[in-house]
């Protein structure tokens, strides 16, 4: 999964289909991602001194990573997520659609590392 904070994706299936957001928090070993706007739920809250009004809060639950597509920030469509070694050693990801980097997930390293 190669989502990151802040990334616009776009919901491919399920009830919020089409819907767009920015991703809030990413849960790697369960394959999830909250993303903002979408899977809203109502949680209903009991009245106490943090909130003494109570009543219900509207919050986002987690999507299955495999529901959504990540946005070209260039061209503002959706796009699959490739990742390469760029000749200095380090990695990125990139966008298959238009090949446009989406910035370096990791620093050159070892072999990969030119001398």
């Amino acid at each position: 999964m190669y989502f990151r904070i802040g990334d616009e994706v776009e919901v491919i299936a399920g009830s919020d289909k089409n819907a767009r957001g920015k991703v809030l928090k990413i849960d790697r070993k369960k394959n999830k991602v909250v993303v903002e706007g979408v899977a809203q739920v109502w949680k209903h809250v009991r009245r106490s001194q943090k909130n003494p009004q109570g009543g219900r809060l509207q919050k986002e639950m987690p999507v299955d990573a495999s529901n959504l597509m990540l946005i070209d920030p260039t061209t503002k469509e959706r796009t699959r997520v490739g990742v390469r070694f760029l000749d200095d050693g380090s990695k990125e990801r990139y966008a298959k659609k238009t090949g446009n980097s989406l910035g370096v997930i990791a620093p050159a390293r070892g072999q990969r590392a030119q001398k």
